[in-house]
């Protein structure tokens, strides 16, 4: 106890500088999963891209990334275990946000599309083992949560593939692509902004502004996505084209209706990545502070509005900043992708990630847009994938776990030592 009090004011800096620090690295190295796909369909510019993922990036952080950020905080370490000597997980919690830190800047700079959930849970298991030995990890959170992250990039690509099966059968393989696409589109709007404001307002809401479940939140996000079918198909009528084009012709004109909801799907994913990985910055933020103020280990949540204002600036700072570096590899290098099959890539992985939110499940949105990329490259064919980048990728995921997990551990004693 003595220690926290000596200390607070240099633990409280370093709980928030580090936690930034994580948020920071999201932005710069995930917004890929966000808007890679809209700039590799030629949908957005980068510079569109970047503004829009700020804003959307920002948006789902504070608005729906309270349940994973509770799941962080509390649910990986086993907090009963810690009460007797609450400094030392304060000072796994602090480990654990530098080395996250570290390895995402890393990571950034060198161009690596690296999952920031493996960095953050892989750390956080690994300040635990240096505390208190296995015993003081949560083993059963920690197998939902590998089990998440084995099946949510293969449900993103069953969905991808779904979607771009369903575009093809609909839209590209009729008389009439172009008449098609225009009855259709408004519909993809539509599943776009309904499933995204349902998982917001029945889970993200609760813990910045009460309940908003039950009957009237349903109502409240059909409406929503009734809205953004409106605008999508007042912006699709605004686009002029020959119907009596040829066939090439038609394909080509369909992709061009498709841009306005490549918008709306890539402006969706951003929410969705926000929603899921705030909470590897203040999840163990928020425990960390919750220590120094209370100088306990509670079991209760300890995040609050504030602190998803704080991780959804450092998000949004990080994709200003060097957002850019990784959106490459997922927009262009896995398979060559059009605003159809961006859309169904989009919307696959976002449909996946903010029901993952919802659930509490901190998944990989690495993991679930690299899948669903890859399931629309499924959908043309195994020789349409470049397999030496997904191999590369793999690789990347691999070895995050463990490195996140040795600097954590490392880095926990460094700070035992320093402080007692």
């Amino acid at each position: 106890m003595g220690i926290i009090a000596q200390h607070s004011t240099v633990f409280y800096i370093m709980a928030l500088a580090f936690g930034l620090c994580v948020c920071w690295g999201m932005g710069a190295n995930n917004v890929a999963n966000a808007m890679g796909t809209s700039v590799g369909s030629g949908a957005l510019t980068v510079r569109r891209a970047l503004i829009l993922a700020a804003v959307m990036e920002f948006s789902g952080a504070y608005l729906a990334g309270g349940e994973v950020a509770a799941t962080i905080s509390k649910g990986i370490i086993d907090g009963r275990l810690f009460e007797p000597v609450p400094h030392l997980l304060l000072y796994g919690m602090i480990g654990a946000l530098l080395a996250a830190g570290i390895w995402l800047t890393v990571a950034s700079m060198r161009g690596w599309p690296v999952s920031a959930t493996h960095s953050i849970v892989g750390a956080v298991c690994g300040a635990g083992v240096a505390a208190l030995g296995v015993d003081a990890v949560n083993w059963v959170m920690m197998t939902e949560i590998v089990v998440s992250w084995c099946i949510s990039p293969v449900l993103g690509g069953i969905v991808a593939l779904v979607l771009t099966l369903s575009i093809r059968k609909l839209i590209l393989n009729t008389g009439n692509p172009i008449g098609q696409a225009r009855k259709w589109g408004p519909l993809y709007a539509f599943l776009v902004g309904w499933i995204v404001s349902l998982v917001t307002i029945t889970a993200g809401l609760k813990y910045v502004d009460g309940n908003h479940g039950g009957v009237e939140g349903h109502i409240l996000a059909i409406a929503i996505g009734i809205v953004l079918a409106g605008i999508a198909k007042v912006l699709m009528n605004r686009i002029h084209l020959e119907e009596s084009d040829d066939r090439i012709f038609h394909f080509a004109s369909v992709e061009k209706l498709f841009v306005p909801l490549m918008v709306f799907t890539g402006a969706a994913m951003a929410f969705a990545h926000g929603s899921n990985d705030v909470a590897n910055g203040i999840g163990p933020m928020a425990a960390a502070i919750q220590i120094i103020e209370t100088r306990a280990v509670s079991t209760g949540s300890a995040v609050t509005p504030f602190m998803l204002l704080l991780g959804g600036i450092g998000i949004a700072v990080g994709v200003a900043t060097y957002g850019y570096k990784v959106m490459a590899t997922i927009g262009s290098k896995i398979t060559q992708l059009t605003p159809t099959r961006g859309y169904a890539a989009t919307v696959a992985a976002s449909i996946v990630v903010v029901a993952a939110s919802g659930m509490g499940l901190p998944v990989s949105t690495t993991h679930i847009a690299v899948g669903s990329v890859i399931g629309v490259g499924i959908a043309r064919g195994i020789g349409a994938l470049d397999m030496r980048v997904i191999g590369g990728i793999f690789l990347s995921w691999l070895i995050t776990v463990p490195v996140a997990g040795v600097l954590a551990a490392i880095i926990f004693h460094i700070l035992r030592i320093v402080f007692g």
